[in-house]
């Protein structure tokens, strides 16, 4: 037998038989943490593991299976040019506009495709962080000097904070490139353009399925949020189409799966119903057909086993230490207040620090800044957070951390933290 092993499962059950033993049920503010934990839980399940989570498998699934590595390397790959790439990154990351939940599997599916780590790490930061409506929304209600701060502050991280990473790990990626460099171009069984479609809808129906209702009831956004199921439902059905036209699904399924999804529309007014039916559909259609579709729904399954429990087991764990926006975890929210006021580096640097662990579902961190702001938060924290927070969390950092590894992991998480520091301690100085 072996002792040594056999003491430490030993320890194992003693530890946990301890945690439980002293677990202080009953005490008001833990019974809340776990409520909160649960709500939190519950809240991120149903608004977006459906509609965000499971499109953005597809998409990442499909990268998997559709893309060639050959491709991602010209575009994002180490080698490929320093401007295309970042260009490339950042602004497919701004297109998306997703939260840091959703942007990891597009993010997985192009770093294991190939991508660079320089520019794969530049388009994780983007997508949630540069959102054009939370910007907008950022400035109206903040001002518009923390809106414009936010702005460059992110475009400028997401090229930055790739760089660095691409500089510190230089030599593992110029053995990555050359490992990759002589791998021969596959045959693709349809043009480009066909392919770009195929993404591009898919893309559309992930973005306007999530389009957040804006505070102001008028213009441009918010006539797009009133017709966002319309918009959806179209590009649903044209990318039924040309799932049939140039993928070779069988018509006969595809017209089935559109009348059970229009029949539901028609019977349910929740638009998620139809939504889910018409997921359950496309999941049928790629497992009974062979060939590319299989494969499509393989890489889906594999990114999804792989993120979806570290995510669901991140939030859980987020919402009993800081609990959902405007209600309390573990960690008494008076704390967080007492340690952002004015424009330290201690009140930066926390804020940065809470903002990168604590989760934050699109257009959310405004109205908590606001509040924060009213109770004192000094200008520089508020930025601070900004920076770290959309774009992290802890649920975030598990999932990076099963793709890119433990080290690469710290070290981008730092960087975000750092640079969210020193631009809110900058931007606070004019302030003061």
């Amino acid at each position: 037998m072996d002792w040594k092993s056999e003491l430490k499962k030993l320890v194992y059950i003693l530890a946990a038989f301890f945690v439980f033993y002293y677990l202080p049920v009953g005490n008001a503010r833990f019974d809340n943490a776990v409520f909160e934990a649960l709500q939190l839980s519950k809240w991120y399940a149903q608004e977006h593991v459906l509609l965000c989570l499971v499109p953005a498998f597809f998409i990442a699934g499909a990268i998997a299976a559709f893309v060639s590595q050959n491709s991602v390397m010209k575009y994002l790959g180490p080698t490929a040019p320093k401007v295309l790439a970042y260009g490339v990154a950042s602004v497919s990351g701004t297109i998306l506009a997703v939260c840091s939940c959703t942007v990891l599997p597009l993010f997985a599916g192009i770093y294991t495709m190939g991508a660079g780590l320089g520019p794969a790490t530049a388009f994780l930061y983007s997508g949630p962080a540069i959102n054009v409506l939370a910007i907008i929304l950022t400035a109206r209600v903040l001002g518009l000097e923390i809106g414009v701060a936010r702005a460059v502050g992110a475009i400028a991280f997401s090229v930055v904070i790739g760089a660095l990473m691409y500089l510190i790990f230089r030599k593992e990626e110029i053995e990555k490139a050359n490992a990759m460099m002589n791998m021969p171009e596959p045959e693709t069984p349809r043009p480009l353009w066909q392919t770009a479609i195929y993404f591009f809808l898919m893309v559309a129906i992930l973005v306007f399925a999530n389009w957040g209702k804006p505070a102001n009831p008028e213009g441009i956004w918010y006539t797009i949020y009133s017709y966002k199921w319309e918009i959806t439902a179209i590009s649903s059905v044209l990318f039924g189409l040309v799932l049939g036209a140039w993928f070779g699904v069988k018509w006969w399924k595809i017209f089935v799966s559109f009348a059970a999804v229009a029949a539901l529309g028609y019977l349910q007014h929740e638009p998620q119903i139809p939504f889910a039916a018409g997921v359950i559909a496309l999941t049928l259609i790629t497992a009974t057909q062979k060939g590319e579709m299989t494969t499509w729904l393989e890489q889906t399954w594999s990114f999804a086993k792989q993120i979806l429990p570290l995510l669901l087991g991140g939030v859980l764990v987020a919402g009993f230490l800081l609990g959902r926006p405007g209600h309390e975890g573990i960690i008494p929210s008076e704390w967080v207040s007492a340690a952002v006021g004015g424009n330290s580096l201690f009140a930066n640097f926390f804020s940065s620090l809470v903002g990168a662990f604590m989760y934050f579902a699109t257009l959310t961190e405004v109205p908590i800044l606001q509040g924060l702001l009213g109770n004192g938060m000094g200008y520089g924290p508020a930025l601070a957070l900004l920076l770290a927070g959309p774009a992290l969390s802890l649920p975030n950092m598990l999932v990076i951390r099963s793709v890119i590894g433990t080290k690469k992991t710290v070290i981008y998480v730092s960087l975000v933290v750092v640079m969210a520091t020193i631009s809110g301690l900058i931007f606070g100085m004019f302030y003061m």
